[in-house]
């Protein structure tokens, strides 16, 4: 009898140890260009059509204080698969450094967890050639030590540009401008046989290896054109997948067909070429959501979404009621449309006031997955899950941004900003004055000194990395 037990109780274990393992749910993090916090519908814009992510917002949880980790885009791309802030790898400002080897990514981490992993749309963390020419920084011998490419950095597949391209046949541009178009605004999408020029740009899709096809039309749809194979094919392995989708709209120039202009009539040209380039894309991330649908994986997807800063100055791009746009460290140029959605795991149709950055994706992603961060080098993200899930409203860790020429420590309640020498202050507070209208610098000079000194030391934490004293030699 004690035989029999003895073998029932084994049986058990190596039934146990047998049992099909939970499924990895995949992930898929979306970040568009110069994208204003009011530049979508769930945000209350009611002249800008985004029905698709509309709904995805409303199946979801929508962040109302949700923070790009700079105020221009190389950084803050940087933060997003890092967890740290750009400074510390030295990615200061856009077309500045590039991603370090040294650095560990959450591609990296997934990829070792068996994920498929994608790229696909505007890289912008170094150079793809350093033989041809190639957007802004590609070929220049002053550039090549800023060479490094997704596959370097935990990527199995990559569809990208080094930087930004128009928003529509996203590779020439017209020979000749009409009324109201600009080679640094935007024009109409050309039609018929009118002339073009290359627009000295190239989609890379492997280490010297250029993707010249498929090249017309939107391009929100020729990125999602490459999106959707690697997911079927991810699906057919049987992988869970990995993907971040960088567009480049609405970054200038933006250009848009008649179809999409026609939408905004009533409307000036810039508007109807600025609104038109983002319905277009939005169109596309409809079309990404019903192919995971179709494939019944909608309720093992998480999504989330957000933009990389706030609007480029003198376009219709709108940071609301916030003060300042892009390059600014004021809300403006921070504070960013986002949401994240997973089906039947996260509770949707909520908005939360959690204040939360990019640098908060990989511990937040790590902690989902049960994977250990593998280092002991700083982080300046956090775990939000729990924020997320509505277990707690208020951030204990502050976030420090510096995007030149200014630095600032943001707490739940108050934002010290401040010029990079650290000379001249300035304190809000952003529960009772989001729009950052008075200075409260001499009402709280103690609230001032205490941040201060969390800033000077976060700030010496960051120069210790920027030395890559973070790095195991």
């Amino acid at each position: 009898m004690r035989r029999l037990l003895i073998f029932f109780f084994v049986l058990g274990i190596f039934a146990s140890s047998c049992k099909t393992p939970v499924k990895k749910p995949n992930i898929i993090l979306i970040m568009t260009d110069d994208q204003g916090w009011y530049d979508v519908g769930f945000n209350g814009n009611t002249e800008i059509k985004t029905p698709f992510l509309d709904d995805l917002a409303s199946k979801g949880v929508v962040f109302n204080r949700f923070y790009s980790a700079s105020a221009v885009c190389s950084p803050t791309r940087a933060s997003l698969i890092t967890g740290r802030n750009p400074l510390r790898m030295d990615i200061p400002y856009a077309n500045s450094g590039h991603m370090k080897a040294e650095e560990i990514t959450i591609s990296e981490l997934l990829q070792k967890e068996g994920f498929a992993t994608g790229h696909f749309g505007k890289w912008h963390l170094g150079t793809f050639s350093k033989t041809i020419p190639d957007a802004n920084r590609g070929g220049k011998e002053i550039y090549l030590k800023d060479y490094s490419i997704p596959s370097k950095h935990g990527y199995d597949t990559f569809f990208s540009t080094e930087s930004k391209v128009p928003t529509y046949d996203p590779m020439v541009y017209p020979a000749s401008f009409k009324e109201g178009e600009s080679l640094r605004y935007g024009w109409r999408a050309v039609e018929g046989k009118n002339s073009i020029i290359n627009y000295g740009t190239v989609y890379w899709d492997g280490e010297n290896q250029m993707d010249t096809s498929n090249m017309k039309g939107d391009d929100s749809r020729i990125i999602m054109d490459r999106v959707i194979p690697f997911i079927d094919n991810a699906i057919n392995n049987e992988q869970a997948f990995f993907s971040t989708i960088w567009f480049h709209t609405p970054h200038l120039p933006v250009v848009s067909d008649s179809l999409d202009r026609s939408l905004y009539a009533d409307m000036d040209l810039p508007e109807q070429l600025y609104y038109g380039s983002i319905t277009a894309m939005d169109r596309q991330i409809g079309r990404l959501w019903q192919t995971l649908e179709n494939a019944g994986i909608e309720e093992e997807t998480i999504i989330f979404f957000c933009s990389d800063n706030g609007p480029e100055d003198r376009t219709p791009g709108s940071a609301g009621d916030f003060r300042g746009r892009k390059r600014s460290l004021y809300e403006g140029g921070v504070r960013v449309p986002a949401f994240v959605i997973w089906k039947n795991n996260f509770e949707g149709g909520r908005k939360i006031d959690f204040p939360a950055f990019t640098s908060d994706y990989l511990p937040t992603l790590l902690a989902i997955m049960g994977i250990e961060y593998p280092d002991e080098r700083p982080l300046d993200g956090t775990n939000i899950l729990d924020a997320i899930e509505g277990r707690i409203e208020e951030r204990a860790k502050p976030m420090g941004f510096i995007c030149t020429p200014n630095v600032s420590w943001v707490t739940n309640q108050y934002k010290l900003i401040t010029d990079e020498k650290l000379e001249s202050f300035e304190l809000y507070d952003l529960l009772n004055d989001k729009s950052e209208i008075k200075n409260i610098i001499d009402e709280y000079p103690e609230v001032a000194k205490q941040l201060e000194a969390e800033l000077r030391d976060w700030l010496a934490s960051v120069e210790n990395s920027k030395n890559e004293l973070d790095y195991h030699k």
